[in-house]
């Protein structure tokens, strides 16, 4: 992902009088940033059985506080949609990784689920304005690559959740149980807010998305509101999207060791196998730069499906469970996540990215903030493989219906870029 000022598309004057290394340095501090948000989130799966005996809590309220703080970042994302398109972006970014960072930081000092429950939504809320932030600065700063920006941004969520479960059990287990993890990731999350405070340049966060460098993206074909049919069909695989992702991604783990018996150790490998496959979505992001949308998600959701049942109904081995949890990875974080958030941006006229970001983050979160409570419930109704068939692949296959009605014509092609007359003019 190329950060030279000198060659960024659609970075506004201020950007494009950035110092490449500071740039670079900025970029730097926000994916760290992002790397330390995806860490610290999926530690919480493969503990979850320590937490969970520790505190006396079923396995309904496990997954619900396993998936629940997603409600945070849900309840976040509209506010701060139209947040980042009015204010500095990167005041956001600071008091976000702040905010998330608090509530990871205290979440070992809970007393019951009460109190971990508020400071999972706290932690999720933070999440979710960062998100927001961060996806409305890179929709703007890469508009002509912007599915291969959020493809890369992807991967680096998928370096996170690798890394975040091993490193975690490993915290865990040699250096004062599941508490440690929490307070390294939050103590470190609240060192780069302030670094981003110091050292990022506004250059870098709050810039024009509508037009620079002498070339505009043509939106006169896209519909004025940010509200309208391309959105909502978006908005309800987002929903789809989040059910599947976050179902699979809380209790997934759960399943490994309570219904296949891996030990701790193996169900992190699972766990950071996911995040493995998420990292695919650098390849996703490049083939949504270049190819209609609509085909990549039809093909991805029916992907999802296929694979999401090969894993309930396959073999127990560690090599089949392995494989198959990053395919379906590949399908729904690496493929849906990144093309569905690049989409809704291109959905909306260049101003209004904020709040295509905030759109997404709300809709995909708040099915995500219920879908391990929803998964939870449907396995004690009808067992792990009943859930996941119900969850997992009928869900994907009925979210084929509303992507067959997405309308690419009304999309912006990021490659179709014309030039400016007269110097940088605002589009839409």
């Amino acid at each position: 992902m190329n950060i030279s000022p000198s060659t960024a598309p659609l970075a506004s004057p201020t950007a494009r009088r950035v110092p490449p290394a500071a740039a670079i340095g900025g970029w730097t501090l926000l994916v760290l940033s992002y790397l330390i948000n995806a860490m610290d989130r999926q530690v919480f799966y493969p503990l979850l059985p320590e937490i969970s005996a520790e505190h006396g809590f079923s396995l309904s309220q496990g997954g619900l506080l396993a998936t629940g703080f997603t409600l945070g970042i849900a309840v976040a994302g509209l506010p701060a949609g139209y947040l980042v398109d009015k204010a500095s972006r990167k005041k956001v970014l600071v008091v976000s990784v702040a905010l998330y960072s608090a509530g990871t930081l205290v979440t070992p000092l809970s007393s019951g689920f009460a109190d971990m429950a508020v400071y999972r939504l706290l932690s999720g809320a933070g999440e979710g304005m960062q998100a927001t932030a961060l996806y409305a600065v890179v929709g703007s700063f890469f508009a002509l690559r912007r599915s291969f920006a959020f493809g890369a941004l992807g991967a680096v969520f998928g370096a996170g959740v690798f890394l975040g479960p091993l490193a975690g059990t490993t915290m865990a287990q040699h250096f004062g149980g599941w508490h440690t993890p929490f307070f390294f990731y939050g103590t470190a999350g609240l060192v780069l807010a302030v670094l981003i405070g110091l050292l990022v340049r506004r250059g870098v966060t709050d810039l024009d998305a509508a037009g620079a460098r002498g070339v505009e993206l043509p939106a006169d074909h896209v519909p004025a509101s940010t509200f309208n049919r391309n959105t909502a069909m978006l908005g309800l695989a987002c929903v789809s999207g989040g059910l599947v992702f976050y179902g699979f991604l809380g209790l997934y783990p759960t399943y490994l060791r309570t219904h296949l018996h891996y030990t701790a150790a193996e169900a992190a490998v699972a766990a950071s196998v996911i995040g493995a496959g998420a990292a695919t979505s650098i390849l996703t992001g490049w083939l949504a730069d270049r190819y209609n949308p609509r085909t990549i998600l039809l093909s991805t959701y029916l992907g999802v499906a296929v694979s999401a049942w090969l894993v309930f109904n396959g073999s127990p081995g560690h090599a089949w469970q392995y494989t198959m949890s990053f395919i379906l990875a590949t399908f729904i974080a690496g493929s849906a996540f990144t093309t569905l958030n690049s989409t809704m941006q291109r959905a909306v006229r260049p101003r209004r990215v904020g709040r295509a970001a905030g759109m997404f983050v709300s809709t995909y979160y708040v099915a995500a903030a219920f879908s391990g409570l929803l998964f939870a419930s449907l396995v004690g109704a009808l067992g792990w493989r009943g859930a996941a068939l119900w969850q997992l692949t009928v869900l994907p296959l009925a979210t084929l219906i509303p992507l067959w009605f997405l309308d690419a014509r009304k999309l912006i092609k990021p490659r179709r870029a014309r030039a400016l007359r007269g110097g940088n003019q605002p589009n839409g």
